[in-house]
């Protein structure tokens, strides 16, 4: 590696790096010059080829797309001669120039290249394709696209996952996009917490909540149609603890049972069903409306005070007996719902029988947070003891003493 004072200043390196590209674009404008001149002498018939571009997909090592830009951006300069001069004294970039080709004429050059001069290449992309969508062969494309729009679902079964692939025109994505962004924005509105998750996370949730809401405002209308019924097989015996097999992670079908329609479906060992039962577990109106009176409407989770996304949780569940009634039952959050089932936080009776959520280590989660209490090792100072080292300060007051017996190593030395 070069010693400092070897190093090139970076005025310096700015320089050559502008001066290199704009020799790059000059040589880029005599490359297309050759490649017009060789297309119109139909060079490419001498190797047995169908086109220029497959020739020079085969002879320059370009991918077929790129070769196809070539032969039609150095086609389209023939006509041009502004933006052409521009590009051989190297002014105009060749992503600038792929855009000018495709808006600009005679009638319009001059002003399209006065902007493309002044503008960066992704400002100038964007009013090249604001001029072809504002002509009247633009329904041609918008055609096209609401045409190819389309929907794949991949199943990876060893991840647990599910890749859902939208091509939407245009605007509809937008809308798409818009309606994700509200979703998201109201969810982390209600559930701070969630600031911190990634911004990809979020517009997953976000997904997944729009759909469950659309579908739980068909069921709130009265209508039901097993053409949106979701299948998910599972054995009995693993639902009830035991042994076999699920088509999903055991919890999280426990999970999406706790508070939606499931359709028994008695099946031999070689997987024929023998009978069928009706929809059942759901929670009737009337409760759910006497639930959501006794819970505020709110998540029960401590901490949590979300009012939107809400399930009915089975707390001791249906397939291990336990029964759809108000004790049983209590309102939890998308993301909290999905704790206490796959994220090992469970919710057990204390001594005094009432519901309490403990975390994956067993500690409690409390009603109202840490006091300061909670902040003191009992190794070290054993219970009777903390006056003599913390004075307990008012709520929302600092723990100074407590601070002043945190040993920190210092911070590092940092070398300029």
């Amino acid at each position: 590696m070069k010693a400092a004072a070897e190093l090139a200043p970076i005025e310096d390196l700015d320089r050559n790096i502008v001066t290199l590209c704009s020799h790059i674009n000059a040589a880029t404008y005599e490359l297309l010059v050759l490649i017009r001149e060789f297309d119109e002498r139909a060079g490419w018939l001498k190797w047995g080829l169908k086109n220029c571009a497959e020739w020079l997909a085969w002879r320059c090592d370009f991918s077929m797309t790129t070769a196809l830009e070539k032969v039609r951006v150095a086609h389209a300069l023939k006509i041009l001669p502004g933006i052409s001069g521009a590009f051989a004294s190297g002014e105009l970039s060749y992503s600038k120039v792929r855009a000018l080709t495709r808006v600009a004429s005679r009638r319009n050059e001059d002003e399209l290249l006065v902007f493309a001069l002044r503008a960066t290449a992704a400002q100038f992309a964007e009013r090249c394709r604001e001029l072809r969508c504002g002509r009247e062969d633009s329904i041609d494309s918008a055609a096209r696209a609401y045409a190819n729009r389309s929907l794949r679902v991949r199943r990876d079964r060893l991840r647990n996952m599910m890749t859902i692939t939208v091509e939407l025109p245009l605007e509809s994505g937008e809308l798409v996009e818009k309606a994700l962004d509200k979703a998201r924005d109201d969810e982390v509105l209600a559930m701070p917490d969630l600031a911190d998750t990634s911004w990809s996370t979020r517009q997953a949730d976000a997904f997944v909540n729009m759909v469950g809401e659309y579908l739980s405002g068909d069921h709130r209308k009265g209508h039901s149609n097993d053409n949106y019924l979701v299948t998910v097989h599972v054995d009995q015996s693993a639902l009830a603890g035991g042994e076999g097999r699920s088509a999903l992670p055991i919890e999280a079908v426990k999970r999406l049972c706790c508070d939606g329609h499931a359709v028994v479906i008695t099946a031999d060992d070689k997987g024929t069903p023998l009978s069928i039962g009706r929809k059942s577990r759901i929670v009737p109106v009337a409760m759910q409306r006497a639930l959501r009176a006794r819970d505020s409407n709110c998540c029960t989770f401590p901490g949590c005070h979300n009012r939107r996304f809400l399930h009915n949780h089975h707390v001791k569940h249906w397939s291990d007996s336990g029964e759809t009634n108000l004790d049983n039952l209590m309102l939890l959050c998308t993301r909290h719902h999905t704790l206490v089932h796959e994220g090992g936080f469970r919710i057990e009776k204390d001594f005094q029988d009432r519901w309490t959520f403990l975390r994956p280590d067993g500690i409690a989660v409390p009603e109202c947070g840490y006091s300061c209490q909670d902040m003191i090792d009992e190794d070290l100072y054993p219970k009777g003891t903390w006056s003599e080292v913390l004075e307990i300060p008012p709520a929302g007051a600092l723990l100074s003493k407590g601070e002043n017996k945190v040993s920190e190593p210092p911070p590092p030395a940092y070398l300029h």
